[in-house]
């Protein structure tokens, strides 16, 4: 191999694995998959560098004002305590509850920190005349960091916290609560006005790559509309930056390829062992949920009454004190979610071992969903974290926690790992919808038809999609 191609205007969707010809988008515009309806690329209408740069640096003003603020008052019996951002994860610390803790002082106080950084140096480097070598690395772990950054979630268990401290005494809600709400808006505003593939495009695509096995070889670059469609087998997409490259023989699923020439990642045609691993985590997460529903998350005690809650009571006592929006808030995200979750996941990958080609398209868009929705199961967790700092008033009132709120931790990061891990387009390779190489997947995927495959459900191997108004 003396040489291999990236090819413009040609992308493959992370959904179904189908390469697509895009078509030029006009601000306002965005491009959806032909066979899945998956969004490959979102024109922004506002300005690509200046908006996210004035909503991230809102985010970090946010950020510091909340950090040197306090969350809430209680007073009980005249006695009060003041509580902050990082007081709870430092509470379940010193309870000795140190899985817990860290995770909650990682995904509320570090990862936004982390997130926010990463964003001024990533627009820094796009306002630059060519992307430094240093900026697709940012590029490529901002993504991998942001779904850790849990502000919004935090707010949520702010207000049940809030809901189950009336009871017990009076509450001063403070400015920090009011500062984490607009940094929650902010910091979705930066997300959804940043427009990567633009970013992309600033950075250079190397003339010389090296292949998996050493061999360095010469990147030569066409445009789709000026070559005939390749065979998909021979196409390549680097899941970091998006580039599509061919080369002169079918395109393994086992082996990674090579580095991209643009972005310096290793580049793998599908994510490598997306089943055993999305399995394993599943039936880690399986196992843990148990004790989590079992156990309870935490023990309330005050004077004349208390004692301890599982989740599911925790969700039953908010609907018998009159509270059912977030009665089923707390059911819908602490034990619907995580629910869903396994069992989704699960079916994706049985119907993936077995090569099955039904509702692919629903699958597909299933697996979004959930990989969306499954950080919000946090809430129960940073409930518990935020009532165990400010409840310490020993005889009068306390709370601590109990066994059921790590183990139902462990289920929501477990569940999150399945979901990060597990690539949806392996469920149409399997359906035999991807070329005709099934490498990658059991050996009774090899023994699905096709044909019957593709003419059921209507998809072909390539297509071009026509631009909408986003």
């Amino acid at each position: 191999m003396r040489h291999v191609w990236t090819i413009g205007g040609l992308v493959e969707c992370r959904g179904c694995g189908m390469f697509q010809r895009m078509p030029a988008l006009q601000p306002g515009q965005l491009a959806a998959c032909a066979r899945c309806g998956q969004t490959l690329e979102w024109r922004r209408r506002t300005s690509p560098l200046q908006t996210p740069l004035a909503f991230c640096i809102s985010s970090c003003a946010l950020y510091l004002a909340a950090l040197a603020s306090s969350l809430m008052t209680l007073d009980v019996y005249g006695r009060e305590r003041t509580v902050d951002l990082v007081t709870g994860p430092m509470e379940l610390l010193h309870e000795g509850w140190g899985e817990a803790g860290i995770l909650v002082g990682l995904v509320t106080v570090i990862a936004p920190a982390v997130v926010i950084g990463m964003m001024f140096a990533i627009l820094y480097a796009a306002s630059r005349r060519a992307l430094p070598d240093w900026a697709p690395h940012l590029l490529v772990w901002y993504e991998k960091l942001r779904p850790w950054s849990m502000i919004e979630v935090y707010v949520l268990g702010i207000f049940v916290a809030y809901t189950k401290l009336t009871d017990l005494a009076h509450v001063d809600v403070g400015p920090a609560v009011y500062l984490i709400s607009a940094l929650m808006l902010t910091m979705a505003a930066t997300d959804s006005t940043l427009d990567t593939e633009l970013i992309w495009r600033h950075r250079r695509v190397d003339s010389v790559t090296r292949m998996e096995d050493g061999r360095r070889v010469h990147v030569r670059f066409a445009h789709i509309d000026t070559i005939a469609m390749p065979p998909p087998s021979h196409l390549v997409a680097c899941q970091s930056c998006g580039l599509v490259g061919e080369l002169n023989e079918p395109v393994s699923n086992l082996r990674c390829v090579g580095v991209c020439p643009r972005c310096d990642h290793r580049v793998w045609r599908r994510a490598p062992e997306t089943l055993a691993r999305t399995t394993a985590f599943l039936i880690a997460a399986i196992v843990f949920y148990v004790p989590a529903n079992l156990y309870p998350v935490m023990t309330f005690f005050k004077i004349g009454g208390g004692g301890s809650h599982t989740i599911i009571e925790g969700a039953i006592e908010l609907w018998q004190d009159g509270m059912v929006p977030l009665s089923l808030l707390v059911f819908f995200a602490s034990i619907a979610v995580p629910m869903l979750k396994i069992v989704s996941l699960s079916w994706m990958v049985v119907c993936t071992w077995r090569g099955s080609s039904f509702a692919l398209v629903q699958r597909t868009r299933l697996f979004h969903l959930v990989d969306i929705i499954g950080r919000w199961s946090m809430i129960d967790v940073f409930m518990v974290s935020i009532l165990v700092a400010v409840v310490r008033f020993n005889s009068l009132a306390n709370v601590t926690a109990n066994a059921g709120m790590v183990s139902f931790a462990a289920v929501v990061v477990l569940t999150l790992f399945a979901a990060s891990s597990f690539d949806p387009r392996v469920m149409w390779d399997a359906a035999g919808l991807n070329g005709p190489s099934p490498d990658g997947v059991p050996s009774a995927v090899v023994q699905a038809r096709p044909g019957k495959a593709m003419a059921e459900d209507g998809a072909t191997e390539s297509g071009t999609m026509e631009p909408k108004q986003a």
